[in-house]
């Protein structure tokens, strides 16, 4: 065999110099600040959260631990620190059409306080307005109006009375209302002797009688003018009386939030419905909500039901907020990634809903930020990847129900109004799940256009033997491990090219390597060793082999007790050992098995073997 051709033990394993380092623990190396060996990934990650435009969300694609998700992590938490804070969110009440809720956009922090001060306003106009109409003001103007129509009533009544005196009638309230009865020298004629009189008599009375009543009828439509003009009048006092107490209060509301013309709008509207609702605060109103047994009843329905159309539902409050949102959504169900409307079970058994009970979702949150959602659970929930796509081409959110949409439930629901919508979305998955998507579904390629590729693997060169070590410092300080000495960092190095299968790379899978730290640092701690040394990460490396190379064990068990036959010595025609690679889990081994080959004399023709076995396809074979 030519020795130039031979696979030398030298070449099977490549060893890392201990002694290129220059320190002696990984105490003395400086940190490491974000990754190493992904400047592709870097870059677009950059590009994606920099750029603007609409279509520009990331997707993030690589192997499982190379980091994507501390990687993008940092760099958005890194990014939103100097981007504004978003405008907080909440829903009120539509007085003109409570079925579709209206969204108000104020700005950070203020949506919290328009929710108290409306809160402490509307207690206070549960006192101040009773107050207010059991004032001497009020009392006196509404008895003025209420005896200006009672002294209008008797003047037509009395006139009424004249003038059926002067027809010889008498006008005689009952409980039937106002009849006339013919008199006769001042006396009211029975029914007996009226039946008496000469019938020219009766014609001429019930003549009379007839004008009287036509009269009456007159004279009570007037009335009836007067009472509804009295009523009107009392409307007015109260709305006047009403407007006294609100308006005063309502004002400083508004010099509050003077900026805001959404919210003077809302409470202008506001102020409207309570004058025109005002006896919901004269009466006293059981502080009563419907509930089911069990669950708490929201905030929102623990003030009197005739008043909670005042309230205000708080969706984003980002009071506390520093910079723009970074939301990681672990459950991106379709009520969790877009909001739900709750629904409470009345006293009657029905359920019921207003605009209090609409809940946020992860992109109302995200709002003005980025939102990180794991590609494969979201595909997994039913109509969410669709629901997704279609609110980010129309960028704005609309709060739906999915038992709407299918006509599960038939109960009466809400139509919020739409809020728009500001997100960086980034997606992490595979690059098959990748691949897939941009094969099968084209608004994938126009809604997520920035693909973010991590890296398995890296050079393995004197620079990145250094960076290695520097990253193996950083996680130590961050853990709280023992520091390494520089033959255990060499160690380590060679067992990444190991994982990797290349003696020319290193793995970047960190959390392989990050696993193999933590165990190097339990065995130093086990020896009594101040800082983690070569034999302590050998001893980590042996002790993951012995916990998953069961296998292994009885496939060599197998092999020595002769189950299965491998010759290791002489010679065979047609036959040879091959080595195949099992890999069970994370634990990858070889297993020695014995390949044949029957030879016989042929026709004088090629034989494609690949087509014979159906291994070659036509554009192969041809």
């Amino acid at each position: 065999m030519d020795s130039t051709n031979s696979l030398g033990p030298d070449k099977l394993y490549r060893r890392c110099d201990p002694n290129q380092f220059t320190f002696k623990t990984t105490a003395d190396v400086e940190s490491l600040e974000g990754l190493i060996g992904q400047t592709r990934a870097v870059e677009a990650v950059q590009f994606g959260i920099g750029i603007r435009q609409e279509g520009y969300n990331l997707y993030v694609l690589g192997p499982h631990g190379t980091g994507k998700h501390t990687a993008i992590s940092q760099f958005l938490e890194q990014k939103s620190a100097t981007e504004p804070v978003p405008n907080d969110w909440c829903y009120v009440n539509n007085f003109e059409n409570p079925q579709k809720p209206r969204a108000l956009r104020l700005p950070a922090g203020q949506a919290c306080v328009l929710q108290q001060t409306v809160e402490t306003l509307i207690q206070e106009l549960h006192t101040a307005i009773p107050a207010t109409f059991d004032g001497d003001d009020y009392r006196t103007r509404k008895a003025a109006l209420e005896e200006a129509l009672a002294k209008k009533q008797d003047e037509y009544f009395n006139n009424m009375q004249q003038r059926a005196k002067s027809e010889n009638f008498a006008l005689i309230r009952s409980q039937a209302g106002l009849a006339f009865a013919p008199l006769r020298e001042g006396q009211v004629i029975s029914p007996e002797d009226y039946q008496k009189l000469p019938k020219e008599e009766q014609e001429q009375i019930e003549t009379r009688l007839g004008a009287l009543q036509n009269e009456l009828q007159a004279t009570i439509k007037k009335i009836q003018q007067l009472e509804r003009k009295h009523r009107e009048n009392i409307r007015q006092l109260d709305r006047e009386i009403a407007l006294f107490a609100v308006g005063h209060l309502l004002d400083e509301i508004r010099e509050k939030f003077s900026d805001q013309p959404a919210v003077l709008a809302h409470l202008d509207a506001m102020q409207n419905d309570i004058v025109d609702n005002v006896d919901d605060f004269r009466k006293k109103d059981e502080d009563v909500a419907p509930v089911l047994s069990g669950i708490p009843v929201p905030r929102a329905l623990q003030g009197p039901p005739s008043t909670r159309r005042y309230q205000i539902n708080v969706l984003v409050n980002n009071t506390t907020t520093k910079g723009a949102p970074v939301v990681y959504q672990n459950h991106p169900t379709y009520p969790n990634l877009i909001g739900r409307m709750e629904h409470i079970m009345s006293h009657a058994g029905t359920l019921i809903t207003d605009f209090t009970l609409i809940r946020p979702g992860s992109l109302h949150q995200a709002n003005g930020g980025y939102l990180i959602i794991d590609a494969h659970k979201v595909l997994r929930q039913p109509e969410t990847w669709e629901a997704l796509k279609r609110l980010l081409r129309a960028r704005e959110i609309t709060i739906e129900s999915l038992g709407q949409q299918y006509g599960v439930i038939n109960t009466i629901s809400l139509e919020p109004e739409p809020i728009p919508l500001d997100v960086k979305i980034v997606l992490i998955g595979d690059r098959m799940l990748y691949y897939l998507l941009c094969e099968h579904d084209p608004d994938f390629s126009e809604l997520f256009k920035v693909v973010v590729d991590f890296e398995e693997e890296m050079d393995r060169t004197p620079e990145n033997n250094l960076l290695y070590a520097r990253l193996i410092g950083t996680l130590a300080k961050k853990e709280s491990l023992r520091h390494f000495d520089r033959t255990a960092v060499a160690r380590v190095i060679e067992h990444s090219s190991r994982m990797v299968g290349d003696s020319a790379k290193l793995s970047t899978r960190m959390q392989g390597v990050a696993d193999l730290l933590r165990e190097a640092d339990y065995w130093a701690g086990q020896h009594g060793n101040g800082v983690v040394t070569a034999a302590d990460v050998e001893q980590a490396i042996n002790a993951q082999m012995q916990r998953n190379s069961r296998i292994r064990e009885r496939m060599q068990e197998q092999i020595e007790r002769g189950t299965i036959l491998i010759d290791t010595d002489g010679e065979q025609i047609g036959q040879i050992n091959g080595l195949s690679v099992l890999s069970m889990g994370q634990f990858s081994f070889g297993r020695p098995s014995r390949i044949t080959a029957r030879v016989r004399l042929g026709r004088g023709k090629f034989v494609d073997i690949e087509r014979e076995v159906e291994l070659g396809g036509p554009l192969h074979s041809k």
